[in-house]
């Protein structure tokens, strides 16, 4: 099985390697993220399932960092909450008083570290660990930039900060839109604001930061032209503008969301998996696929969806915390919920829901069914619109099938009960007791027949409707 964690854009996981100095990483996510209009952190709204801060510390993380801080503000709760299982350290931003206060807000998470300063944007969520190593290659070069910045070229420049640079990539400056002259305006090559800077120059450079300028902020930009004063170079590398885009509003989540997921099932296909109408296929940061997978249209993976060598998943099914097997099959329009476990040569049918349960390998849970904590033998047979009844309002309790058993249509298996091996249920039976390997169940009432009851019906109704 081919299994992508897709923390970042796929092949390049690979890319970054144990670094020759060690790396330390910053994540602005101080901003108050006002246009998103929202209640949860800017940087903690999902993309592909996960938190976009958190898609950027797992592809930083490929770069092996010795430190990783993120600069907190408003919100900072949140985003504390986040980090803390991942031992992340975090530095507050009380004041927004520009991206240069922010970084400086990290010194003393950064006490004593000597090494690359990587500071990337908790809302720029798409960056490759490839791209960042490039960065800190650049920093290391022999002509040693003082910094190295991150450019893109967008379509449309609008009021993107311009790096002013030669056709080498040395840098003279980068001029925030708001300063820029007509001819910088005119210039197209764009700064993402990620920067590479060693530690050594970092604080000393933001030390010097001055808040002249029309927003009346301590920009981070200007370490270049510092850097710049002191006869040391800096340098530009560019990605593309897909790699580098924001998320302010809601609008743009959606378009990082959109960049991600083409991403995602352009690589599913270059790893073997068919996918017949790619753009109606949604996938989670982690979803695993193995070669020879087949997805319909219109399928949903939440997270944790695993799908084995040769599977199907047939059109509108959604997939959650599940597992399904070698040459299994799936839907369409099923429901597979956390903790569903089918094993090889499993189908899964139209209209079934399952939770919490193994399907077992070449059993058939063909249509309207729900099987939720159970486990259903090998072989087995569920028919349409069988249940089982697993909670009381209290306890969840679980339902066991042997192997090649057949439980008919229409019945409700009410747990905790076993099926035995072989055994068969007839259809509209409600089980509450076991059933013994390779017995016949029925339970339901004797069907009564009364002759010429329903044409007497009939009669004495139309007579009452006439009076």
């Amino acid at each position: 099985m081919t299994t992508h964690s897709n923390d970042q854009p796929f092949s390049a996981q690979s890319s970054a390697r144990i670094p020759a100095h060690p790396i330390a990483v910053v994540i602005l996510a101080a901003g108050k993220g006002t246009r998103m209009k929202s209640d949860l952190h800017k940087v903690l709204h999902p993309i592909a399932g996960r938190p976009m801060l958190l898609h950027l510390v797992a592809s930083a993380a490929a770069l092996h960092p010795a430190r990783t801080v993120v600069v907190t503000g408003a919100g900072r709760e949140q985003v504390e909450k986040a980090v803390a299982p991942l031992g992340i350290a975090t530095a507050l931003q009380a004041e927004q008083l520009g991206t240069g206060h922010a970084v400086a807000q990290a010194r003393e998470a950064l006490a004593g570290f000597e090494g690359d300063v990587l500071i990337l944007y908790g809302d720029v969520p798409l960056v490759t660990a490839a791209t960042m190593q490039r960065m800190i290659d650049r920093l290391e070069s022999d002509d040693t930039p003082a910094v190295v910045v991150l450019g893109f070229r967008p379509a449309e420049p609008g009021a993107y900060g311009r790096v002013i640079a030669d056709a080498a990539g040395r840098m003279d400056r980068i001029v925030e839109y708001k300063d820029a002259s007509e001819a910088e305006r005119a210039v197209t090559l764009c700064n993402s604001g990620l920067m590479a800077v060693r530690s050594a120059d970092l604080f000393a450079l933001l030390d010097r930061l001055g808040n002249d300028n029309a927003a009346g902020e301590y920009y981070l930009t200007d370490i270049v032209g510092l850097a710049g004063a002191n006869g040391r170079s800096s340098a530009v590398i560019e990605t593309g503008a897909d790699e580098v885009a924001g998320v302010n509003s809601r609008g743009e989540l959606a378009g990082v969301e959109a960049s991600w997921q083409a991403t995602r099932r352009a690589q599913a296909m270059v790893d073997g998996a068919t996918l017949i109408a790619p753009d109606t296929v949604w996938f989670s940061h982690d979803t695993q696929l193995g070669r020879d997978v087949v997805i319909e249209p219109n399928v949903v993976f939440g997270p944790g969806a695993r799908i084995a060598d040769g599977a199907t998943i047939h059109a509108f099914s959604h997939v959650e915390g599940a597992s399904v097997g070698k040459g299994a099959n799936v839907g369409p329009f099923a429901r597979l919920r956390p903790g569903a476990d089918l094993r090889a040569d499993a189908k899964v049918g139209n209209f079934v829901e399952v939770k919490k349960a193994v399907i077992g390998e070449g059993a058939k849970v063909s249509h309207l069914t729900y099987i939720g904590d159970a486990d259903i033998g090998a072989g087995a047979n569920i028919g349409a619109g069988t249940i089982t009844c697993n909670y009381d309002g209290y306890f969840k309790y679980r339902t066991v099938v042997g192997e090649g058993a057949f439980i008919g249509s229409n019945s409700a298996l009410v747990a905790p009960v076993t099926i035995g091996a072989g055994a068969i249920v007839a259809a509209g039976s409600v089980v509450t007791q076991d059933v013994e390997t390779d017995a016949l169940a029925i339970v339901r009432p004797p069907q009564i027949a009364k002759p010429g009851w329903a044409k007497r019906f009939r009669e004495r109704m139309l007579a009452r409707k006439r009076s």
